[in-house]
């Protein structure tokens, strides 16, 4: 299991690296970060020269990359364009990002897998029918477009209901907040209405990965030997169905919650949220040119979020099946 998992993160780690050093090279090449300063009346040769030296686009591709390279081991994510170091960006728009992203994760996987399983069970029944029409609904809707329905609708009928402000519309919190239970209730009527938007078209596609894989297992051999042998059903669905059933959707899970922590940027842009989405969205549309050094340490933080979501969702696998965790 441990060399299983110790393969895992070398081959993690190699992907990580070919693909930085692909995406470094074609991001740098794609325009002149310096085309914006050299346009600009009055600036002089020597301030254009001091600016390419301190971005180090004198020296060779390759070069550059390793010298990120070599500072990123170090813990140097290199300055953006704008002259911010990028680690310390990417540290403030990653705990946005988590804010929205880990509600939203928990609830969508608590409601996917309870209607998924649901829907298994009463296959064809109208709560099948239901919960299959709510699901096709929200993953077939585009999320800008369910972001300002909910913004419309719910935040406009519910503030108005109440008679002032529940549910806000953008932005993270509100400045000027103070105390500790203010600050955290503003936080949390900010997050609402995104939150809810990922929920809605997260757990749309993990219900039916559930339901699909329960459906899998409650036509196996060993559900049919185990209601023969008169085991109840609740032990039948929760103890032997359900434990192999989470095992394709915990993938899923994994792969999905990575991919919502390096962004879920249309999410971020339509509450205005300044997230790693957002981050990504900047510097690959710089005035002039994309921002390597930021992009490339988006590339990695993202990168690094799926190889240890999967080596965990890996760890998951042999806690809910024994002959994984025997292998």
């Amino acid at each position: 299991m441990w060399i299983y998992l110790l393969r895992r993160l070398l081959a993690g780690v190699i992907v990580m690296l070919v693909l930085s050093f692909g995406v470094f090279i074609l991001v740098a090449l794609s325009g002149n970060p310096l085309a914006a300063l050299k346009a600009t009346p009055g600036v002089s040769r020597a301030t254009i020269a001091a600016a390419a030296a301190q971005l180090h686009l004198n020296e060779p591709l390759a070069d550059r990359y390793w010298n990120w390279l070599d500072g990123l081991l170090h813990g140097n994510f290199g300055s953006s364009y704008t002259g911010q170091p990028v680690g310390s960006q990417i540290a403030q728009r990653l705990l946005v990002t988590v804010k929205l992203v880990v509600p939203a994760v928990i609830l969508s996987v608590l409601i996917g897998v309870v209607v998924g399983v649901i829907s298994a069970v009463r296959q064809y029944k109208p709560v099948d029918h239901v919960s299959t029409g709510l699901a096709y609904l929200f993953y077939s809707t585009p999320v800008f477009v369910l972001g300002l329905l909910l913004k419309d609708f719910l935040a406009v009928d519910v503030n108005r209901a109440v008679g002032h402000t529940v549910l806000f519309t953008v932005g993270q919190s509100t400045p000027g907040i103070t105390g500790t239970w203010n600050v955290l209730a503003n936080e949390v009527q900010h997050a609402a209405l995104p939150v809810i938007t990922l929920t809605l078209v997260t757990y749309a596609t993990w219900s039916r990965f559930q339901r699909a894989a329960m459906l899998d297992v409650l036509n196996a051999d060993y559900i049919r030997l185990a209601r023969a042998k008169g085991l109840s059903p609740r032990r039948v669905l929760f103890v032997h169905a359900l434990r192999n059933a989470l095992i394709p959707v915990i993938t899923v899970v994994a792969i999905d919650f990575a991919a919502l922590i390096g962004g879920a940027l249309v999410t971020e842009i339509v509450f205005s949220w300044n997230g790693m989405g957002q981050y990504l969205f900047n510097g690959l549309t710089g005035a002039e040119s994309p921002d390597v050094y930021a992009v490339s340490g988006w590339l990695m933080v993202a990168g690094t979020a799926v190889v240890m979501f999967n080596i965990l969702a890996d760890l998951l696998y042999g806690v809910l099946d024994p002959r994984i965790r025997n292998a």
